[in-house]
């Protein structure tokens, strides 16, 4: 099996320098990094360690100074604005802090609208949206807009939303920072099943220990560098 086979995601001597007024700020410094399919990997560090940088750079939501980024056989940076966007269309979830639910839809509708940009059929779209609410819990509510669910169940529709294009890979930022500790851990235990049972890969940049407890793999980044990492 060659490599782009095997890896799902592989970043090669990535740097990223930001300028602030007259000075340089090196977020990233020289990151090389593979993740494998069906991994759980986790990126910690501290404020400014470069782990939600990096995690943008992988979603193709900013570009590396100096370095490559591969998603499965497609360099980001030979792209154009048109093609990054169908490869996130098609092949990243998307997990954030905020959400990022749209407000006038509902849950059902939110999970559907991806599908929707995808050109799916409303009729698959409709059972595929069904289906994987139903897996997270929340069928009795898909039909509640964002402000009539509480925070842990608007994170479960942006879990059910991020898995229902069945993606190469699901980015999830920071997914606990806004829950409670007993929310933050049931999603959690939902997103390490939806991982062990469809083998769907997940990575995260996060603070939480809780994370990092249920983590196969954790990376820990500083200073723009990664530092150590270990498997379980």
């Amino acid at each position: 099996m060659n490599l782009a086979e095997k890896s799902i995601v592989e970043t090669q001597n990535v740097t990223k320098t930001y300028r602030q007024h007259d000075i340089e700020v090196h977020a990233l410094q020289g990151v090389s990094l593979k993740i494998d399919a069906g991994e759980f990997t986790v990126m910690v560090g501290p404020s400014g360690s470069g782990k939600t940088t990096l995690l943008n750079h992988i979603g193709g939501l900013d570009s590396p100074t100096t370095g490559d980024i591969r998603i499965g056989d497609q360099f980001l940076g030979k792209l154009s604005r048109n093609a990054l966007t169908t490869l996130r269309l098609w092949k990243i979830g998307f997990i954030f802090q905020e959400y990022n639910l749209i407000s006038v839809l509902t849950a059902l509708e939110n999970v559907e609208y991806v599908m929707l940009l995808q050109g799916i059929t409303a009729t698959e779209r409709r059972q595929r949206a069904e289906a994987i609410l139903q897996e997270v819990g929340l069928a009795a509510m898909a039909n509640r807009r964002p402000h009539e669910l509480s925070g842990g169940q608007q994170q479960r529709v942006a879990v059910a939303r991020a898995m229902v294009t069945q993606p190469s890979i699901i980015l999830a930022d920071e997914p606990t920072a806004n829950l409670d500790s007993k929310t933050g851990a049931s999603l959690l235990d939902l997103m390490k099943t939806l991982n062990e049972q469809h083998g769907i890969t997940f990575l995260f940049s996060t603070h939480d220990p809780m994370v990092m407890e249920r983590a196969k793999r954790v990376v820990r980044l500083k200073d723009g560098r990664i530092d150590s990492e270990e498997r379980r």
